[in-house]
């Protein structure tokens, strides 16, 4: 019997440059392309961040020395941008919703993915009320999220 989509579960890695932050996202079924949304804040169009996150999928993050991680929040303050101290590099951003993380990752800092994948635009979120922004990261985002030891 045929089902109806492909199995295959996609897993993607990505760090930042010098492999402090470093995660995994399972994408399943192994997507076709990757919608990659460049915000146009000001700290995203400072630092090149390109963002996409898979609601369904599994987010695995790993840090070998956390004293090297800043967190940096701005704005509305409800999320976390994980800026590694050593290189500068920004993989990955959370949001604390009701007791739950969520997140989203860096396209720019994957490593085993075709860039011909990635599906490019901009977003602007400018104006977006609290209430809208975090119900937004709930439907949108990553919801399992694990820091592991």
């Amino acid at each position: 019997m045929d089902t109806p989509f492909n199995e295959h579960t996609m897993l993607i890695t990505g760090s930042c440059h010098c492999g402090n932050i470093a995660y995994s996202l399972d994408w399943a079924p192994d997507p076709k392309e990757i919608p990659a949304r460049a915000c146009t804040c000001t700290f995203c169009t400072k630092h090149g961040g390109v963002w996409t996150a898979y609601p369904a999928g599994c987010l695995k993050i790993r840090v070998k020395d956390p004293a090297q991680v800043s967190r940096y929040a701005f704005g509305t303050e409800t999320a976390d941008f994980h800026i590694c101290k050593r290189c500068g590099v920004v993989p990955l951003v959370t949001s604390s919703i009701d007791g739950q993380d969520y997140a989203v990752v860096n396209v720019n800092t994957f490593e085993n993915v075709d860039a011909s994948m990635l599906q490019r635009s901009s977003s602007n979120l400018d104006g977006e009320n609290t209430g809208d922004r975090l119900a937004r990261r709930k439907r949108n985002w990553i919801a399992n999220v694990t820091f592991l030891p």
